[in-house]
C-alpha cells in the first residue's frame, strides 16, 4: 500500500514519528508522501524524509496559506528541485470554503505552481474545495502542457470527474469513502477509471470507519483500501496492485 498523501509534519505524527513509521510498516505501507503546506512545512519535510527511504516529499503552498506564504514560480522550481526525494509540486489549488485568502492570490499562486510543475515534468497536487468550475478552467488553460494531476481527497462531483478525466487526470481516495454520508462520492469513484485512482489517508486528519474519532495516520490506509476494494468490486490485492502502480507510475518512481 502506498499512503499518496499525508502531513507527517502535522503533530501528533511529528512528534512520534518512529513509531508512525514502525506501525505503517507493520500494516503494509511500503511508500508515503508527506505534502508541504508552507515554507514552514517545507523545512520539516526536508529532514523527515533523511528520516526513512519510504518517505517522499513535495514542496507547495496550501490555498489557505497563499497570504502568508508569497512565493515566486522560481522559488517554487528551486525547493522542488533541492532534493530527489521532493517528487511533485503542492500542495496547491483552490479553497472557497472558507475565507482564508484572497481568491485572486489563490488562483495566482496557483498558477505558478501548475507552470513550476509543467517546467519541472513532475505531478501537481491539487486542492479543490467549493471551487470546481475555477479549478477545472485554470487546469484546462494548461491541457496543452499536459500537466500531470493529481486531485488530492476527491470529493467533486462526477460531472467534474469526467471533466478532469479529459486532462488525464489521476484522483485519490481518501478515508471520505468510508463515511456512511459518502454513498454519491462512492458512487462517482466507481466511475473512475481504475488506472486513475490512488488511495490516501491525508493524516492525521480524516481518520477512516472504523477509527473515527481518532487522530490519523498512514497505518489506517487499510481501511481505504478496502471500501475502494468493494466499491470497485474487486479484491483488495488486485486495488491495492493497482493504487500502488499507478502512483509509481504517475511520479516516476519503481
Amino acid at each position: 500500500m502506498i499512503d499518496s498523501h499525508c502531513h507527517l509534519d502535522h503533530e501528533p505524527m511529528y512528534s512520534d514519528l518512529k513509531n508512525v513509521l514502525n506501525r505503517s510498516k507493520d500494516s503494509g505501507v511500503e511508500k508515503i508522501l508527506s505534502i508541504c503546506t508552507t515554507n514552514d512545512s517545507f523545512n520539516r519535510i526536508i529532514e523527515i524524509i533523511k528520516i526513512d527511504p519510504i518517505i517522499y516529499g513535495t514542496y507547495g503552498i496550501h490555498p489557505h496559506e497563499t497570504s502568508n506564504d508569497v512565493v515566486t514560480k522560481e522559488e517554487i522550481i528551486k525547493n522542488a528541485s533541492s532534493n530527489k526525494r521532493i517528487i511533485a509540486i503542492g500542495e496547491s489549488g483552490l479553497d472557497f470554503y472558507y475565507n482564508h485568502s484572497d481568491k485572486e492570490k489563490q488562483i495566482s499562486s496557483f498558477k505558478l505552481h501548475i507552470e513550476a510543475a509543467i517546467d519541472l515534468n513532475i505531478p501537481i497536487i491539487v486542492h479543490s474545495r467549493n471551487a470546481e468550475k475555477e479549478t477545472f478552467d485554470i487546469l484546462n488553460d494548461y491541457k496543452n502542457y499536459k500537466p500531470k494531476i493529481l486531485m488530492h481527497c476527491f470529493t467533486g462531483s462526477t460531472d467534474f470527474a469526467n471533466k478532469l478525466l479529459t486532462l488525464e487526470s489521476y484522483f485519490s481516495a481518501s478515508g471520505i469513502i468510508t463515511f456512511k454520508n459518502s454513498s454519491v462520492l462512492q458512487e462517482t469513484f466507481s466511475l473512475i477509471p481504475n488506472d486513475k485512482l490512488l488511495i490516501e489517508t491525508d493524516s492525521p486528519y480524516l481518520a477512516p470507519v472504523p477509527m473515527r474519532g481518532k487522530k490519523n495516520e498512514p497505518s489506517y490506509i487499510k481501511h481505504t483500501l478496502e471500501k475502494l476494494a468493494k466499491i470497485k468490486n474487486i479484491s483488495v490485492d488486485t486495488i491495492e496492485r493497482i493504487t500502488s502502480q499507478n502512483f509509481n507510475i504517475l511520479f516516476n518512481l519503481k
